[in-house]
Order: C-alpha cells, then sequence, then structure tokens
C-alpha cells in the first residue's frame, strides 16, 4: 500500500493531484465546538475553499441529516452556490458511496479533509481513506472538536495512522508554490485579503506601500 512521503517536493501538495472534502460545517454542528472560536473555523473553512476554487481543485460539500442538523454554512455554499451538499446517514461519510464515487472518480489521491467534528467526522474517513491508499491531509484550523482534548487526541490519532496536518493556509501556500504562476496570483490575493486575519493585515499594508511608490514614480 502506497505511503504518503514525508519529505522531498512529493511530500508537497499539488492542485492537479488535490481534491477537498469539506464536513458537515452545519449549524448543528458548531452548537458544540468547543476546541476553537467558531468565527476561526468559520473564516479558515471559507478561505480554504474560495483557495481551492482559484486552482479549479474538485471541492465536496457534504452534510448529515441535514433536515435536522442544518445546510451547510452559507459562506460554504457561497462559494460553491450551485453545488448540492451530499446529505449523508453515515457517521462517516467514507462509508457513503455518493462521498466516495466522486472522490474516486476525480482520478485524484491527495485527499485533503476538513470536518466538525475532528475526533468523529474527521477521523473516520481519515483513517479508512489512509488504508486504501490515499495521501491524506487534514487541515486542523478548518476543523474542530467538542473539545480541545477531543482535537488534539484526535489529530494524533491520525497522525499515528499516517495523515500530514496541515492549515489552509500551508493548503495556499503549496498549491501556489512558485509567485512566477501568475494565474492564480490574484485569488490568492483576494483569499489572504478576506480571510488571512494578521497575514491579511500586512498584505494589505504592503500592497500601500507599493502602491504609494507607483504613484511617486509617474
Amino acid at each position: 500500500m502506497p505511503k504518503t512521503p514525508k519529505t522531498g517536493l512529493d511530500a508537497l501538495l499539488r492542485p492537479a493531484d488535490s481534491i477537498l472534502v469539506l464536513i458537515d460545517h452545519q449549524p448543528y454542528q458548531f452548537t458544540n465546538l468547543n476546541s476553537h472560536e467558531p468565527t476561526m473555523i468559520i473564516n479558515n473553512v471559507v478561505g480554504l475553499a474560495k483557495t481551492a476554487k482559484v486552482f479549479n481543485v474538485p471541492t465536496i460539500l457534504t452534510t448529515v441529516l441535514e433536515e435536522r442538523g442544518g445546510h451547510i454554512i452559507k459562506g460554504l455554499q457561497d462559494v460553491f452556490p450551485d453545488q448540492k451538499p451530499v446529505d449523508r446517514t453515515f457517521i462517516n461519510a467514507w462509508e457513503d458511496p455518493n462521498v466516495t464515487g466522486l472522490v474516486k472518480k476525480s482520478g485524484r489521491r491527495q485527499l485533503i479533509l476538513a470536518a466538525l467534528y475532528t475526533e468523529i467526522c474527521l477521523a473516520m474517513p481519515a483513517i479508512q481513506a489512509l488504508d486504501e491508499g490515499y495521501d491524506v491531509f487534514i487541515v486542523t484550523d478548518a476543523s474542530g472538536g467538542v473539545s480541545r482534548e477531543a482535537h488534539e487526541m484526535a489529530v494524533r490519532r491520525m497522525v499515528q495512522a499516517g495523515a500530514v496536518p496541515v492549515t489552509w493556509m500551508v493548503v495556499l501556500g503549496e498549491w501556489q508554490r512558485d509567485w512566477a504562476r501568475e494565474k492564480t496570483v490574484a485569488g490568492v490575493a483576494n483569499a489572504i485579503l478576506e480571510h488571512g486575519g494578521a497575514s491579511a493585515a500586512a498584505f494589505a499594508w504592503e500592497m500601500q506601500l507599493l502602491a504609494g511608490r507607483a504613484a511617486s514614480d509617474q
């Protein structure tokens, strides 16, 4: 069974090989999210989704028992307004053929996951997909658990199984890789400006300085 490489260029994410699955970012799940400030998870997962769209990375949205747990959060649905999230009864999204069928159809092997909750809806598919030979990357700051301990123990468990923990801006950086790739620079810049926190403030300041220098040179 192939294993996720831990060193070298092959260990980094590539847009052409990546597929993103966002699991259960629904109102009901947020009511018992205690490992992170909920607004941060919302900010980060929407930033991640926008970044995937910039790089044309296929993105699967999925919910569990939508009728009771609520629709996927508006910020995510707005990124993919024409996509109907896959609604499941399975707690483990990887047991639902409607989800796995889309992943397998893509032919992509770098599987990027974010979910609520980390200890259940992220850990289950991550561990199962690893056994099937996928290179699994878990976006820890776009996921959360019912407690800090639950989140942290789940991340440790997934790492022991072979998953690679990343944050959403790591995904952005590895997909971009080279600022000379101008086709995606504007989209990446917008994602940072809208969701990058302190990085957004620094980037906006840098743009202001560059604009001022350009004006003075005219």
